[in-house]
């Protein structure tokens, strides 16, 4: 006959090892949290001793109030009124009411981040010249500290403006825009070369006048005045110095490198004209585009008619040819220029297909800086430098 007494004792004996998971969360919590916190403090002094390395080689950063948060999965670094200054010639500054960085504890070399708006950028001492505003605004790198593997940035709602402008309207808008970047294969130190790939929903450009001369500005602002969609990927090589300097004087030790822009996919579209087109520009020694792109498109009597080029085929030495017509036989000249358009478009390139549509390919060729649409010279880009 068994003892009551023993039975009962062995069940609260083992009854401690109910505890043992509960005690094991405790402590793994307590280590985690001075892991976190240690790692917290850690990364505060990093910071100041990068943000001083970053003035040495010209790159100043300032937060008005800066503070470390993120317990438990993350280290947040929140900076408000982030400042960037960029010594150069012109020495640029930028400002952004907040900035706010995250690393993953558990994923290091992945850092994310969120911008409010607007961001002003300006010469030292100047007004702003422009204001970069957007409703959303995110970024990643990742391969931080070792090196950049690859960089997004992504915009909801982007606007730009130029308050030196009349009116001070957007010179930029679009309903979202996404730019995605890594070093490219092969890129060296020497020679480096960036991967991008640019998605533009929605876009509109306007003023152009502020880039390119007059004439160019007109016909490029009627193909810009309308939202376009975007898809481009290409390569650009030559980026080895970046440091902040007049857009001409960048542009020229661009040249100089051997700079290039290897588009190697692009897709346009407006409403029901489709653009897409591949190639390659540089700059030539007097700063003139150069190189031909070879695109294909859908809805090219759009563009004609935008760009004005039937009126083109209708005056100069074709146009007097269409008037002797009328004279040697009345209504002759007319149905001549009637005719024009369809042969303008068979004189630009082939009938194929894009997207199982018709289309019409053809190339699009800069000649140190002079445009041609096929076979016709539709305008001129002024140097870059």
């Amino acid at each position: 006959m068994s003892d009551p007494g023993f039975r009962s004792a062995a069940p609260r004996r083992r009854r401690w090892l109910l505890f043992v998971p509960f005690a094991l969360v405790v402590v793994l919590a307590a280590v985690w949290t001075a892991v976190w916190f240690y790692a917290a403090r850690r990364a505060e002094s990093d910071l100041a001793v990068w943000r001083q390395g970053e003035q040495r080689a010209g790159r100043t950063q300032t937060c008005a109030s800066q503070s470390i948060g993120g317990y438990p999965f993350l280290l947040e670094v929140r900076c408000d009124a982030a400042g960037l200054e960029l010594r150069g010639a012109p020495t640029l500054q930028f400002k952004l009411p907040l900035a706010v960085a995250a690393v993953q504890v558990y994923d290091p070399k992945l850092l994310i981040g969120e911008f409010t708006g607007p961001l002003q950028l300006s010469e030292a001492g100047r007004e702003p010249a422009a204001v970069i505003n957007w409703t959303l605004g995110q970024a990643s790198v990742r391969g931080l500290p070792s090196g950049v593997e690859r960089a997004s940035v992504v915009l909801v709602g982007p606007t730009v403006r130029a308050p030196n402008l009349a009116g001070n309207d957007p010179v930029f808008s679009a309903r979202r825009l996404e730019l995605h970047a890594r070093p490219a294969a092969g890129s060296r130190a020497d020679r480096p070369a960036v991967e991008a790939a640019l998605r533009l929903d929605a876009g509109i450009a306007e003023k152009l006048a502020i880039m390119f001369d007059a004439a160019v500005a007109d016909k490029l602002g009627v193909l810009t005045a309308k939202p376009i969609d975007a898809d481009i990927v290409g390569t650009l090589r030559g980026l080895d110095d970046l440091s902040p300097k007049p857009w001409p004087a960048w542009f020229k030790e661009w040249q100089t490198r051997g700079g290039e822009l290897e588009i190697d996919k692009a897709r346009l579209a407006q409403q029901d004209v489709i653009a897409m087109g591949a190639g390659a520009l540089k700059l030539t020694a007097r700063g003139g585009l150069d190189g031909t792109l070879r695109v294909t498109v859908v809805g090219i009597e759009k563009i004609l008619k935008m760009l004005d080029l039937e009126r083109m085929m209708t005056e100069g030495q074709v146009g007097a040819t269409f008037n002797t017509l009328d004279r040697l036989i009345p209504g002759l000249g007319g149905m001549a220029r009637q005719n024009a358009a369809p042969g303008l478009i068979a004189a630009l390139g082939e009938r194929t297909e894009l997207e199982g549509k018709p289309a019409v390919a053809f190339p699009i060729r800069f000649d140190d800086g002079t445009v041609f649409l096929g076979p016709f010279r539709v305008g001129v880009v002024p140097p870059l430098f």
